[in-house]
Parts: C-alpha cells; structure tokens; sequence
C-alpha cells in the first residue's frame, strides 16, 4: 500500500497551540500508512526539539507571512503531496485562493480560533471569500463551526468538527522530575494562568479582577510574554498588586499547572484553549471566562472546573475564593480530559480523515 504523503504548513514551532497540535499529529501518525512532512516559514520555535528525526522540516526562511504564499506554492507543486495540511489562519486565507491550481492535492485547512472574532483586516476577510475551495475544513469546537457558517458562508459539507489532542504522555514525561516551583508560597494558594500577553487573552481584566483578592492570601502567577507585556506591568503597578508575578515564558509550564491550586482562563475568546485541556491532564481544576471557543465543551461544572464572567470582577473574584474554599478530586479531573480529548482518541479521527480524503 503507498504511503499517504502529508504537507504540513505553519509559519514556525513556536510554543503556541497550533504548533502543538501539528506537533502532535505529525510525531503520532504511523509511519508504515503515513508520510509526514512539515513545511515552515521560518525553522524556529521550542517544538523543534520535540519533533520526530524522521519527520523533514522544510525551511524557506521568510520572515513575514504576507511574503510567504509564492514560496509556499512552489514547494506544493515541486513535492505533488496527497495532502497539504495547512494549520494556521493567515496561512489557510491566502492558500484558498489558489487551490483550484492543483487539482490532484486534497487539501484540509484546519482553522485556529473564532474566525470573525480573530480576523478583523479586510485585506485577509477577502481571502475568506475562497474558502469552500478547501476540501475539508477543520474546527475544533461547535463555536468555530457555527462562526463559519452563520459569518462566511462556508458549506456545512465541508466541516469537520476535531477536539484538540491532549499528550499525557509528554505531559507525565515532563512532571516526571518536576518540583513545585520556588515562586510558590506555601502560606498562599497559588493561582496560574497562561497565555500570550495580547488583549485576546484578557488579562487585563484578570489584573483588575485580582485588585478584589489584595488582601487575601492568594497568588497570580502570570507564563507568558507578547505585545502588551509592558502594558500588563503598568497596570499591575498602577493597581499596586503585589500578589501578581510575571513569570514570562517558561519552557515547562507543566510544573506551574501541577502545583497550582486553581487555573485560570481569562481569554476573550479562543480556538479550543489547548492550556485548558493540559490543565486538566495536570488534574489541577480551571475557572474559565464564559467565552467563544469551546470552553462549555471542556469544562464539566463541578468535575474539572467552572465558568464565569470575567467582565465582572467582583464576581470573578469571588468565584475564586468559594473554588479555593472547596478541594477537588484531581484524579476524576484528569479522568474527564482523557477520557474525551487523549490523543489516542483526537489522532484516530485525524488518521481516518486522511484516508478517507485520498480514496
């Protein structure tokens, strides 16, 4: 039987939900059915240890997205795959215009958030127009789906809903040698919550949120770096919270996740929040913001964590400390991720799609 050859496009591996997840399907897919090979703007990012030897990481050191589409289409037509898996937003808007050009490629978009709440310049909107070009289309929550269909007109047909994998495997791997972290008060609940430092990931109101806890015993440990980090601290200094710390981006996050006493989502909106599902896998219990983005198909109330609405601060605060007040059953949190998002499960419709698209 011929092997199925598979492109894989995203700008780089950096330590972002997208880049996990190809990650992932690109190191798990059996080797005597699949060929994977990854196409990357830019070789760079902390995934890059991760990957696979046997998987080729192809390199066309461009700098910028909008400079990338020329080369991207010259390697598709020099390398005739079965598939081009293309796994990030921008890069599947501008790739749509041209599929038509290569009639003997499936190809799959797999998008990455809400589109209409992520996409808002109308040079990339455009591009959306040719989207029901691509042969199959894939969201990871009912969220994004509907937001396809109800704000671009894209074909239902089209559509497959894929929750993202979650890798205990390489969780456990990484927690295997893990200690709680030193910036971890002992005296303190320790709260984490993770994410690039943009608007999208709402931090700013999980800061104004925290200036209700000043007085208690409670810590904020904010992973992450981005845009707005200079921004982040004024308002932290501004607010005097001395209960917040920035940690930046840290190569194990897991360690954080483990030893928490409670996660938090602050995000605005999302794709389907890859640091929600580990959360989990690390059997620490979550208060999500009551955003787009799968959150109601993650959190099971009560099992693995709740939801709010981070708009009202006091409410969200004292949703943290009546969560705090409670213990949890860090076994059955677990047991909830696996049980719906391991890899095992996610990677097989992953697999079965891609066979079935190449018959």
């Amino acid at each position: 039987m011929k092997k199925i050859s598979i492109l894989l496009i995203l700008p780089d591996l950096e330590t972002g939900g997208a880049e996990r997840i190809v990650t992932t399907i690109a190191n798990h897919l059996p080797r005597e059915k699949f060929e994977p090979k990854i196409l990357l703007l830019r070789k760079e990012g902390g995934y890059l240890e991760f990957l696979k030897d046997d998987i080729e990481i192809i390199d066309l050191k461009t700098p910028r997205i909008r400079h990338s589409l020329l080369p991207i289409l010259k390697e598709i037509r020099k390398r005739e795959p079965d598939i081009v898996f293309s796994g990030f937003g921008e890069v599947n808007a501008y790739l749509a215009l041209f599929i038509k050009f290569f009639p003997k490629i499936k190809f799959i978009a797999r998008e990455t958030n809400v589109v209409s709440q992520h996409v808002t310049r109308k040079e990339i909107r455009f591009f959306y127009k040719f989207y029901n070009n691509y042969d199959k289309i894939i969201c990871q929550s009912d969220d994004m789906q509907n937001d396809l269909i109800e704000n671009f007109k894209i074909k239902k047909e089209k559509l497959i809903k894929i929750n993202n994998p979650v890798d205990f495997d390489f969780i456990e791997e990484k927690l295997a040698f893990s200690e709680k972290p030193e910036s971890f008060k002992n005296n303190f609940n320790n709260i984490v919550a993770i994410g690039n430092l943009s608007s999208r990931k709402g931090f700013d109101n999980l800061l104004k949120v925290f200036s209700h806890l000043k007085n208690e015993k409670i810590l904020l440990h904010i992973l992450g770096d981005g845009r707005d980090r200079e921004l982040l601290h004024k308002m932290k200094s501004d607010l005097g919270l001395e209960n917040v710390i920035f940690h930046g981006q840290q190569k194990n996050p897991y360690q954080f996740l483990k030893f928490a006493d409670l996660f938090i989502l602050s995000s605005r909106y999302e794709g389907f929040p890859n640091v929600l599902l580990e959360a989990g896998a690390c059997g620490t219990y979550s208060l999500a913001n009551n955003c787009l983005g799968g959150i109601t198909e993650i959190i099971q109330p009560g099992i693995n964590g709740e939801i709010s609405n981070i708009e009202n601060h006091q409410e969200f605060a004292d949703k943290i400390f009546s969560i705090l007040e409670e213990t949890h059953d860090s076994g059955a949190i677990k047991n909830s991720i696996s049980s719906r998002f391991s890899k095992e499960i996610i990677l097989d419709k992953y697999e079965n799609i891609f066979k079935e698209i190449v018959i």
